[in-house]
């Protein structure tokens, strides 16, 4: 009888657990749809890309350093 009573207890307190699991949960899959959130992927291949032009960027200013030089050399001849 006893084990009865315990188990007709656990189940109703089990019912309230799982509703405020659920309002839980719903409450924050919201705040993280509302929060302006990138996926790591995102953030590697962001990454990726400004390595990539900061590489293009110090190419050019070789370059750039280059014909600056070459423009100044024929300048003084």
């Amino acid at each position: 009888m006893i084990e009865v009573l315990v188990q007709a207890i656990l189940e109703q307190i089990e019912q309230p657990k799982k509703d405020l699991e659920h309002n839980l949960h719903a409450l924050l899959s919201e705040a993280v749809t509302k929060m302006d959130l990138v996926s790591k992927e995102e953030i590697q291949r962001q990454q990726t890309m400004l390595d990539n032009a900061n590489l293009r960027l110090a190419q050019l200013q070789a370059q750039l350093q280059a014909l600056e030089t070459e423009l100044q050399r024929q300048s003084s001849n």
